[in-house]
């Protein structure tokens, strides 16, 4: 299958989805907006990739690129592939189905536990998965969930953290992506939003997390990748 990332800061790319994909056996090209890159044409990807980054779904004026890219991602949702959006690009791919974007309550950045919704817990891509984990955080907008999804995840300061849309379609409001390298890039690049807050940790409580924590989440991302991106599909 061939993958193409949509990238927005060069600090936030695919990390273990880079790896997963390398793994399967999927082609994976990227697309950097922000340095002037064109989206890809409908006919030159088979599933999109859409990272995060530190900018709104609504920020057109400021990233002129958007309007390009939204417009992707709606012929990709109509013309039936296959799609990951984590955090801005899960928000991303919630706007073009039609759902809001809007400020979260509180800010939420750091590792905070979310559980699986009891819808989540009969679907059969989250057979197996544990029912509440850690993982990391960084968003203070959020999605709603998009009419016709289901609703697969929550954690305490953001009800909507994950969605499925027709089996193809996930987005992740919560970065399951993650890698030490790049949660210290984020705390690097993005040092000026970690004033305190309730559900904001610090640099030094991210960049401690164990093994362990990361190995969670990877094994939730790649089952997750798994049904969605299945290996043996178009070339």
């Amino acid at each position: 299958m061939r993958l193409h990332v949509l990238q927005h800061v060069p600090f936030e790319g695919p990390a273990r989805i880079g790896d997963w994909a390398g793994r399967r056996g999927h082609a994976l090209a990227t697309s950097h907006l922000y340095a002037g890159d064109p989206p890809p044409a409908l006919e030159d990807f088979d599933g999109l990739v859409i990272m995060g980054g530190p900018m709104s779904v609504h920020d057109e004026a400021e990233h002129s690129w958007l309007g390009a890219e939204k417009a992707c991602i709606e012929n990709a949702i109509a013309a039936g592939r296959p799609l990951i959006g984590v955090c801005l690009g899960a928000q991303l791919i919630a706007q073009a189905l039609g759902a809001a974007v809007t400020k979260n309550a509180e800010r939420e950045i750091g590792w905070f536990p979310i559980e699986l919704t009891a819808e989540a817990q009969a679907e059969p891509c989250c057979a197996g998965l544990p029912a509440r984990f850690d993982a990391l955080h960084w968003h203070g907008e959020r999605f709603d969930i998009p009419a016709g999804a289901l609703h697969l995840a929550r954690s305490q300061a953001c009800d909507a953290q994950a969605f499925l849309y027709q089996g193809r379609v996930l987005g992740l409001q919560c970065h399951l992506e993650s890698m030490p390298g790049s949660v210290a890039a984020l705390c690097e690049h993005c040092a000026d939003e970690l004033s305190p807050g309730p559900f904001v940790q610090t640099a030094g409580e991210m960049c401690a997390a164990p093994p362990a924590a990361f190995e969670q989440v990877h094994a939730v991302l790649e089952q997750l990748l798994d049904a969605v991106m299945p290996s043996g599909g178009p070339a």
